[in-house]
């Protein structure tokens, strides 16, 4: 009677884990619905369910962002997700990321886990304990990993909470790939926007200027009629022409949650060769409104002149001039040729467009490239 009692309860315990996690799943399902407009504070509560789920101390989610193209922490339960800001953390230099990854399993390593972790995070893992990593994979694509750690007195995995971990993982990669698909649409949109901008611009513009310039091209003076005609037509492209730059030309930069004194330390480490350094002299902060912006002018100078140029030094300095704040990106790897401007900067000149700024680039000495922010802000 006792063992069939005992059997009822566990069998209802598990069935109690198995619905939280149903829901949970369909937290995740709904989640993915709203888009990559939905904060990360969603990555926390996973954390923290999984901490409840699984019987575990502390959680850690780390994503692939692709447009910074480095992995970062996106939630957290039972540690500061602040102290993994700056982090420039790769499959290298955590071993059990990279197994868990190419196994499509979850893994788990007990005792010392000092090689299992980035140095720098070291402390985190100083006591010998049990690190888990849940891979986060969806349709064969690598998303993250979940870290979770429990105490050595805790009992290891069995097989219903490796199961359990697996699917969670996966629950979370079809969120984290979904809020992508979105991205995807979203960048697809504003495609479009511009392609229906430029055939606006053409069609009720550029014809119509065309047509001007043939009549004054004509031989022989030109009517008065025919003056008035053209300074009618002119007028209204100009008019048309106003009209349809009132249209947002591209996206806005994304809301951010680092600092762009952080984005400097943090793109110095990752490119120790480009000399990427922050100018002293400059007057002020970056404007919490420019932020986003500034990160995204910052980011894309640095890629350009790690891509196409070879520079001993990125010099970067932030000011203010005739109530405007500036931003200056400059590399001396130009080598002496020829550069053309790549569609990344082109893109960050239309998002600085929707603040009422310019980004202006190009050889400012000989081997000297510069990308410069200018946008007006009143303190």
């Amino acid at each position: 009677m006792n063992e069939g009692g005992a059997a009822t309860g566990a069998s209802a315990s598990t069935e109690g884990v198995s619905i939280e996690a149903l829901e949970l799943f369909v937290e995740v399902l709904a989640q993915s619905e709203e888009g990559a407009s939905t904060g990360d504070g969603f990555y926390d509560r996973l954390c923290d369910a999984i901490c409840r789920l699984a019987r575990m101390r502390r959680a850690v989610i780390f994503l692939y962002d692709s447009a910074r193209r480095r992995v970062r922490a996106a939630g957290a339960h039972g540690m500061d997700l602040e102290q993994f800001a700056g982090a420039h953390v790769t499959v290298e230099s955590a071993p059990i990321t990279a197994r868990a990854l190419r196994e499509d399993k979850v893994v788990e390593v007990v005792g010392d886990l000092s090689g299992q972790v980035s140095d720098e995070y070291a402390a985190l893992v100083s006591e010998p304990a049990r690190l888990v990593c849940t891979p986060m994979t969806a349709g064969g694509r690598a998303v993250g990993v979940i870290l979770t750690d429990r105490l050595m007195s805790a009992p290891p995995l069995d097989d219903a909470e490796r199961g359990l971990l697996w699917t969670l993982g996966k629950a979370a990669a079809l969120a984290s790939v979904a809020r992508i698909v979105a991205t995807a649409a979203e960048k697809a949109r504003a495609l479009e926007q511009r392609i229906d901008l430029a055939r606006e611009i053409h069609e009720g513009v550029i014809q119509r200027l065309f047509g001007v310039s043939m009549a004054l091209d004509g031989d022989g003076d030109l009517p008065a009629d025919a003056r008035v005609r053209c300074a009618s037509e002119t007028q209204v492209a100009l008019a048309d022409l106003r009209s349809a730059l009132q249209r947002p030309l591209g996206r806005a930069p994304r809301a951010t949650r680092t600092t762009f004194l952080a984005e400097v330390d943090r793109l110095a480490r990752v490119h120790p060769d480009l000399g990427v350094t922050l100018e002293s002299g400059g007057e002020g902060d970056v404007p919490a409104s420019l932020e986003p912006l500034a990160q995204s002018v910052l980011a894309e100078a640095v890629r350009n002149a790690h891509r196409h140029a070879s520079p001993t030094r990125v010099s970067v300095r932030v000011g203010r001039l005739d109530g405007a704040f500036v931003l200056e990106v400059a590399n001396d790897g130009v080598m002496g040729h020829q550069r053309q401007a790549g569609m990344g900067l082109r893109l960050a000149a239309l998002e600085a467009l929707q603040s009422g700024g310019v980004v202006e680039f190009g050889e400012r000495d000989l081997g000297t490239w510069q990308v410069r922010l200018v946008v007006p802000h009143d303190d």
